[in-house]
């Protein structure tokens, strides 16, 4: 219509082609921020908030602390929560029945430490009076510590004492002659190891030796299954187990490895009264190549044909027998 022929449509407002330049105007947004802050530095972050309370904790005057009698009086009946430095060290007994167990065989410990409001039952009132007994440090702490120490320490902790060990050249000046001196070859069963230490102290044993890696040490399962001979017998860690049986031969001592695959049985071995070291091989693999080619005799034990083998501290045990009844007949 001729009335509407005044009517504008839609005027496009942009043109094809390139854009007009900025003129400078991003070019800050192309340098660098620099290097990302320290977590301690960022004010939100959570390092952050620790520096700032343990600043405005050092800064804090001792005149800005309550004096009245009341407050003194609930600082000094409220037990202290123990440093995280204070945290044991070393082997950890957790449980209310394990403790129990160790502290009834005296294992050596530094410390039992109790968690506050702890439900006291028959279990940790003896653990309690034992540790009185052997004068045994008691600390009380924080559920949170204890449970941090041991998710299933059931409120109670033992802190194992580090095991003093003897080394070889000790163990020699102490046996008596003929010596008799029992070396694992990589026994790794801590139980085995505390058997295996009470059947040596049982039929005369100058000492055990043990290597230092791949082989289980003198924890606190060991000292149970020894029932105490640990403390009376000197137990050695060697770094090189081929070494050390060179220097057992180079001191007189006979060298007789356990195999229970050995054509020659322990009936046949007549140097029992000879100074003797007995060496016993792991759980699964038996003895070493280059430990079987240092022994001057391998022997095994007759057993059943429907038993596959023996146990490493049954078969020691019938070894040091065999040996002690053999130096009882002279």
């Amino acid at each position: 219509m001729a009335g509407n022929s005044s009517r504008k449509g839609a005027i496009r407002q942009s043109k094809k082609g390139p854009s007009a330049g900025t003129g400078g105007k991003n070019k800050k947004r192309l340098t660098g921020k620099g290097p990302t802050p320290k977590a301690e530095d960022r004010p939100y972050h959570a390092a952050a908030k620790r520096k700032k309370a343990a600043e405005k904790k050092a800064t804090r005057s001792p005149s800005t602390r309550s004096t009245s009698p009341r407050a003194t009086t609930m600082t000094r009946s409220a037990p202290s929560r123990a440093p995280r430095g204070d945290r044991p060290r070393g082997e950890i007994v957790a449980g209310r029945n394990a403790v129990l167990e160790a502290l009834r065989e005296a294992v050596p410990a530094t410390e039992l430490l109790v968690a506050r409001s702890i439900d006291v039952d028959d279990r940790v009132a003896e653990s309690l009076k034992l540790a009185l007994h052997l004068g045994l440090p008691i600390r009380e702490a924080h559920r949170a510590e204890v449970e941090g120490i041991s998710p299933n320490s059931q409120g109670i902790v033992l802190a194992i004492k580090p095991y003093q060990y003897s080394s070889f050249e000790e163990i020699m000046s102490r046996a008596k002659n003929p010596a008799l001196v029992v070396a694992l070859d990589g026994v790794t069963d801590p139980r085995n190891l505390g058997a295996i230490v009470r059947s040596a102290a049982a039929f005369g044993a100058a000492g055990v030796l043990m290597t230092e890696r791949r082989a289980a040490a003198m924890t606190a399962s060991a000292w149970k299954a020894s029932a105490g001979a640990a403390a009376r017998m000197p137990i050695a860690q060697v770094t090189n187990l081929a070494r050390t049986i060179d220097a057992a031969k180079k001191m007189g001592l006979f060298v007789v490895g356990l195999d229970g695959e050995s054509e020659d049985t322990i009936a046949s071995m007549k140097i029992a009264a000879e100074p003797i070291m007995i060496v016993v091989g792991s759980e699964g693999k038996g003895l070493a190549r280059l430990t079987r080619e240092k022994c001057d005799l391998v022997i095994s034990i007759p057993i059943s044909a429907s038993t596959e083998s023996l146990n490493a501290s049954v078969a020691t045990s019938i070894a040091l027998f065999h040996i002690d009844q053999a130096r009882r007949k002279g």
